[in-house]
């Protein structure tokens, strides 16, 4: 059956992956800033800024079968250099604008459907240097398992926890060899993830495929958050 997903922020990684796939079976709207990134992919655009607009109810369609909160951002560093407005920031971006929409969409989620979000590695394994974007995430999860115990058996909800992803997003951690061979080293597996790797996984989650799969936080992350092989 053909779906009608939202994805935030699909215009490029993780949601550039997944609006590829899924509209090779479905119809697929994307909302965010930009949409060149989309190329000649067959998607409805609406113009969206995740922090500063409201989503406009009239561009969506009367029933959303699936939705998937995309906007991140990753702010790597010693917490004595973070300033509060940093935190405030990124609990923003990946947080407080998130709930704000899915307060939108909630009322047009139809029977069954599915709701995914994204946390990172860094909240179930402490990491240096993640005090900020860990704690806008470790809300997230705490959010979606609520979320997914409250709308029951209506809708499911699950979030993704990757480790670092090859997206524009973390360019300045791989914009040359030697990083993106340490961060590598740093995988069981050996490298980083690709957006299709992260993709993959949400487009599972919001199929019917996994219509026994609710209220988990699953870990793709080449083995980092549970193995040690060094």
């Amino acid at each position: 059956m053909s779906k009608n997903i939202l994805l935030i922020g699909g215009s490029h990684g993780i949601g550039f992956a997944m609006a590829k796939t899924l509209l090779e079976n479905h119809t697929v709207y994307v909302a965010s800033r930009t949409k060149e990134d989309l190329g000649n992919l067959d998607v409805n655009h609406i113009s969206f800024d995740a922090t500063t607009d409201q989503l406009n109810e009239e561009e969506l369609p009367s029933e959303i079968h699936g939705f998937a909160y995309c906007p991140g951002s990753i702010n790597l560093k010693p917490f004595k250099m973070l300033s509060l407005e940093t935190f405030k920031e990124d609990m923003e971006l990946n947080f407080f604008s998130m709930v704000n929409i899915v307060k939108t969409v909630m009322p047009k989620m139809a029977e069954n459907s599915s709701m995914v979000f994204f946390s990172t590695v860094a909240v179930g394994t402490g990491m240096p240097f993640h005090t900020s974007v860990a704690a806008a995430k470790g809300a997230i999860e705490g959010f979606a398992k609520s979320l997914a115990a409250e709308y029951a058996p209506k809708i499911r909800v699950n979030t993704i926890a990757p480790s670092l992803v090859d997206t524009p997003l973390a360019t300045r951690l791989l914009n040359n060899d030697k990083k993106r061979e340490m961060m590598s080293k740093r995988h069981p597996l050996n490298r980083v993830g690709k957006p299709e790797d992260i993709a993959d996984l949400a487009v599972f989650l919001i199929s019917d495929k996994s219509s026994w799969v609710t209220g988990q936080v699953m870990g793709i992350d080449g083995g980092l958050s549970t193995l040690n092989v060094n």
